[in-house]
């Protein structure tokens, strides 16, 4: 993965700037000569200060462009069984998707934001509008092979900062990552739970609703790619190649340039939490850049955000994937910022705050 005259610059990433402190005490400052009795909004208040400090300016501007990409790709451990679903669903997804008919395009269209969709593994053919970045046709069984060559690895880090790249010089000024594949959550599960080293079965959950038979196919099939994953553990890049797949690739490359580029993220569930935590390792410090959206019913994702240190917005027992849960806690992040950008103080009301 090394080149003789040093790391690939596609996986090189400088250190991440932090969240400006300034902005944030500022915010925190002008909550407390708001009309309301000090911390009586709770979390909107901490989120407004997150945000503040992110723009690097209290108050914090309302968001003009919320963005929802959604990394499309198939995973060669579904042919084990271990969806209840065909690896042909994730195809059909990606152009429900660009009709506008999945539960994210009717989410976001309710949430003020967009969808982007893009194929970088789909296992069959999709439009050239979204296949531009497209690594190959589905991932290796990473119970014993690799995902990916070292090549498709870097190419798919790369895919993932350019689409960072492209979404932010045109305006977007809030990310939110979303997955679509069929077969995704055993991957993402076994980052997991080799990274937080939790045994298999207490990180497995149900993934798209499967009976006890799958469950135990995909227990066996995570116990032996856990197994290949550990050598690799502390290079998020080899890591990636080994357990993962062009499109949790392309999502850390993706969060960690988000990060790089002072971009506010609102992480989804278990396959792109999962894909954070590699993100986080290849950019030290990028979680600071990150919500999390929500808590998924999956198991693992728990254990992932409790890794990240990352505290969820919200709690619906969702477990869908695509971006879902991050944009039903959007509407959440925009009122913290419209409360702490909208209300009046004191002073300016005429209301005592003594």
């Amino acid at each position: 993965m090394t080149a003789p005259d040093g790391p690939d610059p596609r996986v090189v990433f400088d250190s991440v700037p932090q969240p400006d402190r300034q902005s944030r005490r500022a915010a925190q400052d002008r909550q407390l000569s708001l009309t309301k009795p000090p911390g009586s909004l709770g979390r909107l208040e901490e989120l407004g200060e997150w945000i503040a400090a992110c723009q690097g300016q209290s108050p914090p501007k309302l968001f003009e462009r919320p963005r929802i990409v959604v990394f499309a790709g198939d995973h060669g451990i579904a042919r084990t069984g271990v969806s209840a679903y065909p690896a042909e669903v994730t195809q059909q997804m990606v152009l429900n998707f660009l009709n506008g008919g999945a539960a994210i395009n009717a989410l976001a269209r309710a949430a003020g934001a967009t969808v982007r969709v893009e194929d970088l593994a789909v296992d069959g053919a999709t439009p050239a509008s979204v296949s531009a970045f497209k690594v190959r046709r589905s991932s290796g069984s990473i119970d014993r092979e690799d995902a990916l060559t070292a090549q498709e690895t870097l190419s798919a880090i790369a895919a993932g900062r350019t689409i960072a790249d492209e979404e932010i010089d045109s305006g977007t000024d809030l990310l939110i990552a979303g997955d679509m594949g069929i077969g995704n959550t055993t991957p993402a599960t076994v980052l997991i739970a080799a990274l937080t080293k939790t045994e298999p079965v207490a990180a497995i959950g149900r993934g798209t609703g499967i009976n006890d038979a799958t469950w135990m196919r995909k227990a066996a099939a995570i116990r032996d790619a856990m197994r290949r994953a550990r050598p690799v553990l502390r290079d998020p890049v080899r890591l990636l190649q080994t357990v993962a797949g062009a499109d949790i690739a392309a999502m850390a490359g993706f969060l960690a340039q988000s990060a790089m580029r002072r971009t506010p993220v609102i992480l989804d569930g278990v396959v792109v939490t999962a894909a954070a935590m590699v993100a986080d390792d290849l950019a030290a410090g990028a979680r600071d850049w990150w919500l999390a959206g929500h808590r998924s019913t999956e198991p693992a994702h728990a254990l992932a955000l409790r890794h990240l240190q990352l505290d969820p917005i919200v709690d619906f027992s969702m477990r869908l994937g695509e971006g879902s849960g991050a944009a039903v806690a959007l509407p959440i992040v925009r009122a913290a910022v419209a409360t702490l950008s909208e209300m009046a103080t004191f002073d300016e009301a005429g209301v005592t705050d003594r």
